[in-house]
């Protein structure tokens, strides 16, 4: 067992204990114990460097601890975490409460101390690894150099190796062995989706993009969705088949070919022919959530066209990190290649032109936009959810929000243009100003991680925290330097396994958030009900 420190030791006391104040999410034992042991570990490493410091400034050597000092310290520990770690367990009910979550494990909530512990001294070894690298480095610089020198130099090459080992070779490593993975996932169809018979689908007959290079997302979104029939038992009106046009990543080996070859695929299914027209930027594997464009289809009693094109073959989360710069290209070059044919179209002839994304997807969406007159003069309606907290308009229409409106639900020149909200059904505010020509509206949950999640929360307190919380957000979380960040990261990639209309799941509000952004007519509160238990997943 390595060598501890008593000072150390009482700061990874200290966070341990905090890392149960809850985050956004509902959290298992062992994700928990994941976020208690990296607190401690940031917690020991200050603790040192609190007592050096101290140190240096007192003028004196380390001293050897005494016993009573180490059992107060046991002592404390059994009891605080103890506490620590109830008050966790009742914090997670109330946030499993507030969500409609019934499941708990009891065994991992067992487990969480003992995967803490392993965690901590995994990391304090690899630190302690660290410091070894260091001092040898140190040693062999003192050599040539002085010794302060040698110190500085040491530390700098030390922590040079070891930010390029992460980045450059577990980090790359990791996400090109992710990539080859999903590669071969890409080939495989999805159970119950087969190739399309209609010609108003990519993959189908006279399609210009053949079925096999359509990838795993792109079959299941032309493979699937409502049929004409399907429309018509719901509006009770004929309804016309929906055109979904797509194209993925083995239909071309560039963004803009491939966005050609998907707009091109529209166009020969008489995509530019009907009343309502959709660009669906895509997250990153291609997904493209069925709620929104189903709901779509649904309230254009299927007079209407989807187009959309894949970039990656990460899945969302892990394209979420690193391939931020496909979504901003795709997502460009797909709306400037509709818009390229939209716009000859004489005017009495155009469809009504429509953006949506979710996730990274509302991220390339806004890319092909340079702000809020440009989605109004080039759009009839833009529906985002979920969107990342780096979104480029996201974070202009939140940061230069109006005075008194909250982070979560801010609101922008007064509503004029663009809204947001957590829940379409109870209004967008300001809910006393008119909301008329083209309407953006973005949908976000309080609780979703997606849209919180930022580097900034290690160092600094957003005004989402400070602020009321959400509904769905219990007030005793709090932000805490390094730890809220490392919690709401931890959520991240189970931000969708929570029930539909917390973190970032986003089923039945896509229904009221379409209704609101493309103002259908015919349709009663009774229809939207009915069209959410459509739209709402099942079981």
């Amino acid at each position: 067992m390595p060598h501890v420190t008593l000072p150390g030791c009482w700061g990874a006391l200290v966070l341990a204990c905090l890392s149960f104040t809850p985050s956004l999410l509902p959290r298992g034992g062992i994700l928990q114990g994941l976020v208690c042991g990296i607190s401690a570990a940031i917690g020991y490493g200050l603790g040192v460097v609190a007592a050096y410091v101290w140190r240096a400034f007192a003028d004196r050597d380390a001293r050897s601890p005494s016993r009573r000092s180490w059992l107060l310290l046991l002592v404390c520990t059994i009891v605080l975490f103890g506490v620590a770690f109830g008050l966790g367990q009742y914090w997670q009910h109330e946030i499993r409460g507030l969500m409609g979550v019934t499941e708990y494990n009891v065994l991992t909530a067992v487990a969480c101390p003992f995967v803490a512990a392993l965690v901590f001294w995994l990391l304090l070894l690899a630190g302690r690894g660290l410091r070894r690298l260091y001092r040898w480095a140190a040693r062999l610089l003192g050599r040539w150099i002085g010794p302060r020198a040698a110190r500085v130099v040491g530390w700098l090459l030390v922590a040079g190796l070891a930010w390029s080992v992460f980045s450059g070779l577990l980090l790359s490593g990791f996400v090109n062995a992710a990539n080859e993975a999903f590669s071969v996932r890409d080939t495989q169809t999805p159970e119950g989706v087969h190739q399309p018979a209609s010609t108003l689908r990519s993959g189908g007959p006279g399609s210009l993009v053949p079925w096999d290079t359509l990838g795993r997302q792109g079959r299941a979104f032309t493979g699937s969705g409502p049929s004409a029939r399907d429309i018509g038992a719901f509006t009770h009106r004929p309804a016309q088949e929906p055109v979904r046009a797509y194209a993925g990543l083995s239909t071309s080996d560039d963004t803009e070919s491939r966005a050609e070859r998907a707009v091109a695929d529209l166009e020969r299914a008489g995509g530019f022919k009907r009343a309502n027209l959709l660009v669906m930027t895509t997250t990153g594997s291609g997904w493209v959530d069925p709620a929104a464009v189903d709901s779509f289809e649904y309230l254009g009693n299927g007079d209407s066209a989807t187009v959309a094109m894949q970039y990656s073959y990460l899945p969302s989360w892990l394209s979420y990190l690193v391939d931020q710069s496909k979504a901003r290209e795709a997502g460009r070059e797909l709306f400037d290649a509709v818009y390229d044919t939209w716009s000859k179209l004489p005017q009495d002839q155009r469809p009504r032109l429509f953006v949506a994304g979710e996730s990274l997807g509302s991220f390339g969406g806004e890319t092909a936009f340079s702000g809020e007159y440009d989605l109004r003069n080039r759009t009839a309606g833009t529906l985002f959810a979920g969107p990342p907290n780096f979104n480029t308009l996201f974070r202009e229409f939140s940061d230069h929000r109006d005075a008194g409106s909250p982070e979560i639900e801010p609101v922008y020149k007064q509503g004029r243009t663009v809204r947001f909200t957590d829940d379409p059904t109870t209004g967008m505010p300001p809910t006393d100003r008119q909301w008329d020509g083209t309407r953006v509206l973005y949908l976000m949950h309080p609780s979703d991680p997606i849209v919180w999640w930022s580097p900034g929360l290690a160092l600094s307190e957003p005004d989402w925290i400070g602020e009321a919380p959400g509904k769905d957000v219990l007030d005793a979380m709090v932000w805490m330097p390094f730890l809220t960040f490392w919690q709401v990261t931890a959520d991240l990639p189970f931000s969708t396994g929570v029930p539909d209309g917390h973190g970032h799941t986003y089923k039945a509000a896509y229904v009221d958030g379409w209704n609101t952004v493309m103002r259908p007519t015919g349709f009663t509160a009774q229809d939207l009900d009915r069209l959410r238990d459509i739209i709402r997943p099942k079981g």
